[in-house]
């Protein structure tokens, strides 16, 4: 069996695990929050974007927007991932699969 395939088989394994565990669909939703907020990150770098500007951009607070910068803070809503998104020029896509 070739690498590719024995990885794809413990990815599988792995989220069969997750959802033996209950854990799945929490564990998803950080894994997604966690990639959300390092792009938005990058994209305030890429672009220079301090902070206080991308605050200013979203119509909200400093610590409201720490809030959204950090990973492991799950309490934030679409309309505000999407106005984020918008901030540094980019759209908020969301699929069901």
């Amino acid at each position: 069996m070739s690498d590719d395939a024995e990885k794809g088989r413990a990815g599988q394994f792995f989220e069969d695990f997750l959802a033996e565990e209950g854990v799945r669909e929490e564990t998803t939703e950080r894994a997604v929050k966690r990639v959300l907020a390092f792009q938005l990150a990058a994209e305030m770098k890429a672009r220079n974007i301090s902070k206080a500007e991308m605050a200013r951009r979203m119509g909200t607070s400093r610590s409201q927007l720490d809030r959204l910068l950090d990973p492991g803070n799950g309490a934030v809503t679409l309309a505000t991932l999407a106005r984020a998104a918008k901030a540094v020029g980019r759209s908020l896509r969301l699929e069901l699969q």
